[in-house]
């Protein structure tokens, strides 16, 4: 879960659930020890002694420390506990080949730096003393994803993740995927999800792949602490194939407005993808997507790795949905034509941290008729628009934005009486427009409208002269975008021209 456009010097907080004595203690060891090596290696290594002071494992080989070893050093004794700690993760730390690196697994290893023995020794004893690690983990998580915004290398937020996930509804049973799973949140609330309306340990199947290697072996972490069993592949770019199973669910978060994603002409990159002149790709049978923008290929991967009746649920930046350019309106032109487009969700901006770019929140479904699981209305020839522009809050003390549960909930209970699904063991609520906010339109309709997908056309606000300005100005930065994107395309194309000369 990554993007391009970061934002600049988002505040963080801690974890509402954490008992602050706890954050308090925990975030000045942290600090101490950022003080000496780099923040995301410091927050990397305070991961790692949560997962081996939770997860199970194997007896150590003669000479590797344990756990428990570690816990018991005294503060007087800790000048070798250094090396141990060091010995310990990179015997026990979950193995990830990383194809970046000739070290493989090792070469993921923070290595604490010398004389950062102390604040270790205090991180151990926090970690040891703490009977809930869950909330504490989830901070660390939020703490690394800030600590990479210089490398584009974000973790999807918890409400936007909640909101997913809700969108989805899976059920025990289901088949799950997330192609771009970063630190595994999307699955951890899968499973969360499934868990608290089962009241069972869900029999699930989940899986992710991750195309950084620290970032992989930090999903593994993340699942195996919460004793959550996840099939989370190797290191790969998940474009570079098609999926080779079926799945009732995928959830996906992927980089937007990712350039350069195709190897050129004769060559392979990220795992072999075939050239031009390779075997035809099912999952683009018309026409490939445009090297100048992952978009398009990435949400016909995730709708050809659907089983019939799966849904997906994943973000998508502004101009996928309202691009007058050939290839995007062709893209959903197709979509449409398979009835495939369920709902499609307006965010507000700045709310899913990994970027700036105006973003909705795709919904896709193989079947939209009336059937258990999903709701007593067919909603084939139908799909719904959220206009959820205006549904954030402010972080306090922060310039920070989020959705926040109240606008989580009530996005959902939308889509939920959209489609006719009972909320909480209560019969469904009856659908009805809502005027600035949601809006159930035929494809018709939206084919009239040059198969535009962007909520904003269709649940229109009343208007006032502030709205009318608001509209232009969106409508010249969407304008301003596709000439960037013209731009860009062109500047590939020129590219390849010049390599052939």
């Amino acid at each position: 879960m990554s993007g391009t456009d970061v934002p600049r010097g988002r505040a963080q907080a801690p974890h509402p659930s954490l008992p602050n004595e706890m954050f308090v203690k925990v975030r000045q060891h942290l600090t101490q020890l950022s003080r000496m090596m780099n923040t995301t290696d410091a927050t990397r290594l305070l991961i790692g002694l949560l997962y081996l002071s939770r997860a199970s494992r194997v007896a150590s080989d003669p000479g590797v420390p344990t756990w428990s070893w570690l816990l018991s050093q005294p503060a007087e004794r800790s000048l070798g506990l250094r090396s141990a700690v060091t010995k310990c993760l990179v015997h026990h730390l979950p193995a990830i080949e990383d194809p970046a690196a000739e070290a493989g697994a090792v070469s993921l290893v923070p290595v604490p730096p010398p004389g950062s023995e102390g604040p270790l020794h205090a991180l151990i004893q926090a970690i040891g003393s703490t009977q809930q690690v869950g909330p504490l983990l989830d901070q660390c998580l939020w703490d690394l994803s800030s600590a990479q915004a210089d490398g584009s290398n974000y973790f999807t937020p918890a409400d936007m993740v909640r909101l997913m996930v809700g969108a989805a509804v899976p059920h025990d049973g289901h088949r799950v995927l997330d192609p771009a799973c970063g630190s595994g949140g999307l699955l951890v609330e899968t499973h969360r999800y499934v868990h608290e309306r089962v009241g069972l340990n869900p029999t699930m199947s989940l899986r992710g792949r991750e195309l950084h290697a620290p970032t992989s072996q930090v999903a593994r972490m993340n699942l195996s602490v919460r004793g959550i069993e996840a099939d989370i592949l190797p290191p790969g770019d998940s474009l570079a194939q098609p999926e080779s199973g079926s799945y009732d669910i995928v959830l996906a978060n992927p980089s937007l407005n990712q350039r350069d994603w195709m190897q050129e002409e004769g060559t392979e990159r990220h795992g072999g993808r075939p050239g031009p002149f390779g075997p035809p790709d099912p999952r683009w049978p018309e026409e490939t997507p445009p090297r100048s923008s992952a978009d398009s290929a990435w949400i016909q991967h995730i709708a050809h790795a659907l089983a019939p009746g799966g849904r997906a649920v994943f973000l998508m930046a502004d101009r996928v949905a309202g691009s007058r350019q050939v290839t995007p309106k062709r893209l959903r032109e197709r979509l449409l034509r398979d009835d495939l487009v369920e709902c499609v969700i307006a965010l507000p901006r700045r709310v899913y941290g990994h970027s700036q770019a105006p973003a909705c929140l795709w919904v896709i479904n193989k079947d939209k008729s009336a059937r258990p699981g999903w709701g007593v209305s067919d909603r084939r020839g139908q799909v719904l628009f959220i206009n959820a522009r205006r549904a954030f809050e402010q972080v306090p003390q922060s310039r920070a934005r989020r959705l926040g549960d109240k606008n989580t909930a009530l996005i959902l209970s939308t889509l939920a009486a959209w489609r006719g699904l009972p909320e909480n063991g209560a019969a469904a609520t009856p659908y009805s427009d809502t005027v600035g906010w949601s809006r159930n339109c035929s494809l018709k309709e939206i084919a009239d409208h040059g198969y535009n997908l962007m909520p904003t056309s269709y649940a229109t606000e009343p208007p006032r002269p502030e709205q009318d300005t608001r509209n232009r100005i969106d409508q010249l930065k969407l304008e301003l975008t596709e000439q960037f994107d013209q731009m860009r395309d062109l500047e590939l194309r020129l590219l390849d021209a010049l390599e052939e000369i």
